[in-house]
């Protein structure tokens, strides 16, 4: 059971998270690095490191507040061309976001059972990073491959390669910076956190 001032800690955290997430969101390259279609994210890393150190609901309820600014963004203020279509779908904006916190939540404290803090920090990092990455495009892909020629100007067939390529060129330097960033911001806040517990 949390004593008041520790709440008080946590509850300001979390609001500070969330606060992080609003502005990555709102102001240019500090959330999203727009190239091409899509964007490379940086938002994941301040999601996943709230999921370590609050915990998986928290981390739930910041890639949330991601999420639905994501959404509300594609109808008035899209990062691509893309989020105009796909992400007014919830599934695509708000879900994989959710679960971002959860993955990376649920597995921090699953992995540091039987391995180091650090090392349990890299693998819950790189797991809610990829978590993002592979729900949204494969539910682009599930929900729209057949308008694949309009949305990405390219052959139906090709659509499956061309997303597997946003994983090569987006996926796998978003999941390598969360976890070389979400270890160092972790390991500081948590050592903060025990230091006023």
């Amino acid at each position: 059971m949390l004593d008041p001032r520790q709440k008080l800690r946590r509850n300001t955290l979390l609001a500070l998270f969330g606060t992080i997430v609003i502005v990555q969101n709102l102001v240019p390259v500090l959330g999203n690095i727009p190239i091409g279609p899509l964007s490379i994210t940086l938002i994941h890393i301040t999601v996943i490191v709230a999921a370590i150190v609050l915990g998986p609901v928290q981390g739930m309820i910041v890639g949330g507040i991601w999420g639905m600014i994501t959404f509300i963004r594609a109808f008035i203020w899209p990062t691509s061309p893309l989020a105009v279509i796909c992400f007014t779908n919830p599934l695509i904006s708000v879900l994989p976001r959710i679960l971002v916190g959860a993955v990376a939540g649920y597995g921090f404290l699953w992995l540091k059972r039987h391995f180091s803090i650090r090392k349990s920090m890299v693998i819950a990092a790189m797991a809610g990073s990829m978590t993002n990455t592979l729900l949204v495009l494969g539910q682009i892909y599930l929900f729209y491959h057949n308008q694949a020629p309009r949305l990405y100007a390219v052959d139906v067939r090709q659509l499956l390669p061309y997303l597997l390529g946003v994983v090569g060129t987006n996926g796998i330097p978003e999941m390598l910076l969360a976890a070389v960033t979400v270890p160092l911001i972790a390991t500081a806040l948590l050592k903060v956190l025990k230091k006023h517990a």
